[in-house]
């Protein structure tokens, strides 16, 4: 995927930005945001113009060339599906060198009636994100004339699986619950590393998928807030903070839900990664003119005079804009199992003359994490994660 490193630092920037307004679980994505931002900074002028442009990272005639090749980048991608649909109403009309900027196959007509109108947008959501979400967020009113959306669906399935089981932590906020874990064992530790910041330490685990997309799981220090964790994500992510991977960890407790211990074994077995995470199904919905500064959206919204002659001559505010965002991590896909074991008398006291590594990763309290195209870096979706998925307890479990 061929994408800027200037519009992967500034996809990067709008998602640390917008978790520093966040404090509890939630699911973002600011590689939805953002393209629409850049073409609306490209038909903005006046003080509209230079607050989105802020906000996207890049001068506003250099927005929308990015925004573009953004989406044509990760329509490339596999497992991953990305849409721009753009609405008019019939009497609205469009400057020719702005709506060529578009993609192909964008533009659509509002009927005006507010009950169609629903329907065609939330079809549209529901299939171009292939039934994940199935609404499209936006107030509709008699006197909307023009919607501009985007929806982004990511799949990726686990190089290696986890095996679901019951985990009832014994700490923290998810103490005494038993919980959807998720387990596994790898020889490779250097999935997992550390890095350590003025606000607190970070351990960081990669979840390699099958397509080039990846999840990184972000476990911070207590104290520290969900924006530093998020923060310290991206930062590692984009090289601009070192971390040590789990290869070059000395013994002990060395970082959050993180420990590195010698194991006596009976025969010689390689160092171990063992991981236990939780699964999630989560989904929010954000109100972006609640935070219209962080947006560029102040100016915007002042319906008195219009902020887009590039884009229309009829004058233009912003009125709403919404997102909805879902994620959900598990163990992939359904998979039933069964399992029977039969316990053998030892002959004999083994001798246990064999010495290795195991490393303990436990994200057993509130954790972050980024879902990430994996070799050009940017950061697909993000979230918090406070409310993992409760363990079905089976009826005939024992």
């Amino acid at each position: 995927m061929r994408v800027t490193r200037a519009t992967v630092e500034a996809v990067a920037g709008l998602t640390t930005r917008w978790f520093g307004a966040v404090e509890d679980g939630t699911v973002l994505s600011a590689v939805g945001v953002w393209p629409l931002l850049a073409f609306l900074a490209d038909g903005a002028d006046g003080a509209a113009r230079a607050e989105l442009a802020e906000a996207v990272g890049l001068p506003a005639d250099r927005a929308a060339p990015a925004a573009r090749e953004l989406l044509e980048a990760l329509r490339a991608l596999r497992g991953f599906d990305a849409a721009l649909g753009l609405w008019t109403d019939r009497t609205l009309e469009l400057r020719a060198e702005w709506e060529s900027g578009l993609p192909a196959d964008t533009h659509g007509v509002l009927a005006g009636d507010e009950s169609t109108d629903r329907g065609a947008l939330d079809a549209w959501a529901q299939k171009r994100t292939g039934g994940l979400l199935d609404r499209m967020p936006v107030a509709l009113t008699e006197d909307t004339e023009l919607v501009l959306a985007s929806a982004l669906a990511l799949r990726t399935e686990w190089l290696r699986p986890f095996e679901e089981w019951p985990v009832t932590p014994e700490q923290g906020p998810w103490r005494d619950r038993t919980l959807l874990g998720l387990r596994r064992e790898s020889s490779l530790l250097d999935r997992v590393a550390v890095a350590d910041t003025p606000e607190g330490c970070v351990t960081e685990l990669r979840v390699l998928g099958t397509n080039g997309i990846d999840v990184h799981l972000l476990l911070g220090e207590e104290r520290m807030t969900p924006a530093a964790v998020l923060r310290t994500g991206v930062d590692v992510l984009l090289g601009r903070r070192p971390s040590v991977n789990g290869t070059r960890l000395p013994f002990g407790d060395v970082g959050p839900g993180l420990r590195v211990r010698r194991v006596r074994r009976v025969t010689p077995q390689p160092p171990t990664l063992e991981v236990t995470t939780m699964a999630y199904d989560m989904t929010a919905h954000h109100d972006l003119l609640a935070r219209h500064r962080l947006f560029g959206l102040t100016a915007a919204r002042d319906s008195t005079r219009g902020h887009f002659p590039g884009i229309s001559g009829s004058p233009l505010a912003i009125g709403s804009a919404r997102q909805s965002a879902t994620a959900r991590f598990g163990a992939l896909g359904f998979r039933a199992a069964a399992v029977t074991a039969f316990a053998a008398m030892p002959g004999g006291i083994p001798e246990r003359r064999y010495v290795t590594t195991t490393v303990e990763a436990d994200f057993d309290r509130p954790f972050g994490f980024l879902a990430v195209h994996r070799t050009s870096r940017l950061v697909l979706a993000a979230g918090w994660v406070t409310e993992p998925v409760p363990h079905p307890g089976y009826e005939d479990e024992e």
